[in-house]
Order: C-alpha cells, then structure tokens, then sequence
C-alpha cells in the first residue's frame, strides 16, 4: 500500500506535467510563482479541504481563496484533477479566447474571488471566517498569500480585525519564498522577524516546510482538531520554481517564460521523474 507521501508525490509529479504542458510558448509568465505553491495546493485539496466537484457551491465546504493571484495556474491544475472542470478548460489558459486568464478567476467553477491585486485574500477570508462564525458554523477559510503580498497595509488590517473577532476558522498560509516582483523580499521590504509579527497580533504561528507533504498534513490537521479563539498562520518555506531545476530558487522565475523547446525538454524531464 502506498503511503500518502508516496500518494501526493505521484499527484504533484502529475500536476507539474499539466501545468508545463498548458503553458502558452514564450507568453505565459508567473511559473515559478505557481510551482512554489503547487505542493501546498496540493495537499489542501486531497487530505484536508471539504469540497465537491459535483457541488462546488455546497454551504458546508471550506473555503479556499489564492490570494496570490498570479499562481493561479496550480490551483487550476489541481481543480481540473479533482474535477471541477475539463482538460479543454485547462488548457485554454492564458489564450485568447480562453476562460483561464494568468489571474485566478471566480467564472469557473471551484474558484471563490477573483484575485490579483494583492492583499484582497485575506481580507475576504477574514469575512467568510465571520460570517461562518456568527452562524455557528465549522466552515473553515484557507488564504494563500506570497511573501511579499504582506507588505500590502490591507493585510494588516485583516490580520488586527481576525485577532479581534478571535476567528479561529481562519488559516492563512504564507508561501516564504523568499522573492517578489523586484528582488528579494528581504531587499524590498525585510518581512522579519515574521512569526513574532503574527504572534504581537495575536494570532497562532506555526512554521513548516512547504514541500514535506506528511509534516503539512499533519500539522493543517492538528490546526483543524485544536480548540482555541485564535487565527492561525502557517509560515511555509517554500522554493520558487519547484520541481523545474533551472527555475528552483531563481528570481527569473516570476517572469521569465519558455519556449516551445524548452517546454518540450521539461515534459520528457518531468515524465522520467
């Protein structure tokens, strides 16, 4: 029997394959943004989050929202696998005429907010988490949110109001991988020390690597059964370019495209993995 490592490993090595092969040629950006995340979106998906392709606006699931909106394409792939949507939809993504813009979109199906501005994910899940609150509900609310996305005030704000109404449904997960848009985020805007940041606000840290599938299943787990009136965050250190070796860990990666030769290098890569 396979264990769920063996299990999410095969699932992401999948995933990276889709995710290559839906890329438009020199014009689709934001790739290592995606990979980053793909092993946390992963896991969320298949261990943790209560969801139903068949009834994606059940009143009883959790709520997920990428507000990264430029890794849109790792919850898109992750979605048509669970299916939510058809391999036609993926593979429109980023063309003319498709339904997947290189931002997530909430006109598909599976997709809560359209996001892309940074700092309107936590915000929105900061309400969510209040409304399930006041009705007593056990919803549970997922932000996914960049590194640098935290140096948006929005944020902040959210994370004072969270603490405030002791939204202990709410977990946001911060993908630490160390850049942004222009450099380094200890360059643009030095994050540290971050956990003792969320800890004065009063919410509940927790730190974790983000590509160890077992040690975040188990911890997202532990975060579901605690009972306590705190946010919880997870700090997850992650590698931008995950899984491409000439994109892990490099800047390039937010921006830099591909072209259809090097597309089809990666996929045989990919495909012996």
């Amino acid at each position: 029997m396979q264990s769920f490592t063996q299990k999410i490993r095969l699932k992401v090595s999948r995933l990276r394959q889709l995710i290559v092969e839906s890329l438009l040629p020199r014009e689709s950006h934001h790739i290592g943004c995606s990979l980053s995340i793909l092993d946390i979106v992963t896991v969320l998906y298949y261990s943790i989050l209560r969801t139903n392709p068949k009834k994606p606006s059940d009143p009883d699931r959790d709520i997920f929202i990428l507000s990264k909106g430029h890794g849109a394409l790792a919850v898109y792939a992750v979605l048509y696998e669970k299916g939510f949507f058809s391999k036609d939809i993926l593979m429109s993504y980023d063309r003319d005429g498709g339904k997947l813009p290189e931002h997530i979109t909430h006109n598909i199906s599976g997709v809560e907010v359209s996001t892309g501005s940074l700092g309107h994910g936590l915000p929105i899940g900061s309400g969510f988490a209040l409304s399930f609150k006041n009705d007593r509900k056990d919803n549970k609310v997922y932000v996914l949110m960049s590194d640098g996305e935290l140096n948006e005030g929005s944020n902040w704000e959210s994370i004072m109001f969270a603490a405030h109404h002791k939204l202990s449904n709410l977990i946001a997960i911060i993908d630490l991988n160390g850049y942004q848009g222009y450099s380094t985020t200890e360059k643009v805007l030095d994050l540290s020390p971050l956990s003792e940041k969320f800890q004065s606000f009063g919410w509940n840290v927790h730190t974790v690597d983000g590509h160890n599938y077992e040690d975040m299943r188990l911890l997202f787990q532990k975060i579901q059964s605690e009972t306590n009136t705190k946010p919880n965050v997870v700090i997850a250190r992650t590698v931008k370019g995950k899984g491409i070796p000439f994109f892990e860990g490099k800047f390039e990666s937010h921006y830099l495209s591909i072209d259809e030769e090097t597309k089809k290098t990666i996929l045989t890569q990919l495909q012996r993995n």
